[in-house]
């Protein structure tokens, strides 16, 4: 009798942190994955990239990336320094310690990007792999820029005939050059409108106005994330959110039930309700939809997904109103927090988190953009 071969475990670079706004967040997220990822099936190299933008060889530990609303999590600058391949012939990386020893890091089956907003999410970091040819998780490059600039989002989507808010874009010349002009376009949409920088997520930069004094503030908050702003029409609905996977060998994209934000208090989805547990906001998962608006929010969900080069995942953000589906925006590296969305709307469609990160590997694994 001969012993069954153990399979080889796929060696997962983890890479978190980043330059931008985001940076603790995306360092949350990749604590999460830590804790589940399934070690006799990966062997996990966590390489987190400082504020200033050194990819750094971090410790393999989730507890060190824990959110706290009184710490949030960040890379420290240890000294060490990754290196990737030389070039798309090999998948080996190295690391030069604070000493400056060189050592290898091993070949690198995957990266799994866990990178919220710009130098991450914009495709800037899938364009840095795809020189090395190293395969990852994710969108590509198209789509993680499509998806990270709300215009051009909102612009394809409504070229793909799919409901979006009315909104106008403004940039930092245009606020201090024909501020009257864009005041009142702003005025035509109707108040409240909400001001958002056009690549940040997460909520960073967002605020609502009711009056042209309170646009003025939230222009300036905006303005300090991005020089690309977004001014939208506020929308009456209920807030749904529904999670995508990317389809497997050139299927269709695969949808999750629906989770639905539930406001009280007059407010909106902020960064403190998102990650920092704050009053106002609960999320239910599954929403309670009839099986007719599930299917036709499903549906819209994979469309929208397929019309800006979605790949690997995304969440699609929906208001439901009395006249239908409107798209708030589509996030193609969404949180994987513990009390994120994301994982919640696949864990209510039967799909556990340590599942989902296998099926999200293996969609990278075989690079299907």
């Amino acid at each position: 009798m001969t012993d069954t071969p153990t399979p080889a475990r796929l060696r997962v670079v983890l890479l978190f942190g980043g330059r931008s706004s985001e940076h603790s967040i995306s360092c949350a997220t990749a604590g999460g994955v830590l804790a589940a990822l399934d070690r006799t099936k990966y062997d996990v190299v966590p390489v987190g990239i400082t504020a200033d933008g050194a990819f750094t060889l971090q410790p393999d530990d989730a507890a060190h990336f824990a959110l706290d609303a009184t710490r949030l999590p960040v890379v420290d600058d240890n000294g060490t320094r990754v290196r990737w391949p030389e070039s798309a012939a090999t998948r080996e990386m190295m690391v030069v310690s604070a000493s400056g020893e060189v050592s290898s890091l091993g070949e690198i089956d995957v990266v799994f990007p866990i990178l919220h907003g710009p130098y991450g999410e914009d495709g800037s970091v899938q364009g840095l792999l795809e020189l090395v040819g190293l395969p990852y998780v994710g969108a590509g490059i198209l789509g993680s820029a499509v998806g990270m600039d709300k215009h051009f989002s909102k612009t394809v989507l409504q070229q793909a005939g799919i409901d979006v808010a009315p909104w106008i874009t403004v940039r930092a010349h245009e606020w201090a050059s024909r501020r009257a002009v864009i005041e009142e376009h702003v005025e035509e949409l109707g108040w409240p409108v909400f001001v958002k920088p056009a690549r940040a997520g997460s909520s960073v930069g967002v605020s609502k106005a009711s009056s042209l004094a309170d646009l003025a503030k939230a222009m300036e908050k905006a303005l300090a994330e991005d020089n690309k702003v977004l001014v939208e029409a506020a929308v009456v609905g209920r807030e749904l959110e529904v999670a995508v996977l990317g389809g497997r060998d050139g299927g269709a994209p695969r949808v999750s039930v629906a989770g639905e934000i539930v406001l009280s208090g007059g407010g909106f989805y902020d960064f403190e309700s998102k990650y920092l547990g704050a009053p106002g906001a609960d999320l239910e998962c599954p929403a309670s939809l009839t099986d007719a608006e599930l299917a036709e929010f499903q549906g819209l969900a994979a469309r929208a997904f397929e019309a800006i080069g979605g790949a690997g995942l995304a969440r699609v953000d929906v208001f439901l109103t009395d006249d239908g589906f409107v798209v708030n925006e589509l996030n193609t590296m969404p949180g994987f927090t513990p009390i994120s969305m994301f994982p919640a709307c696949w864990l209510a469609s039967g799909l556990s988190y340590p599942a989902l990160l296998d099926e999200l590997i293996a969609l990278g694994v075989a690079e299907q953009r």
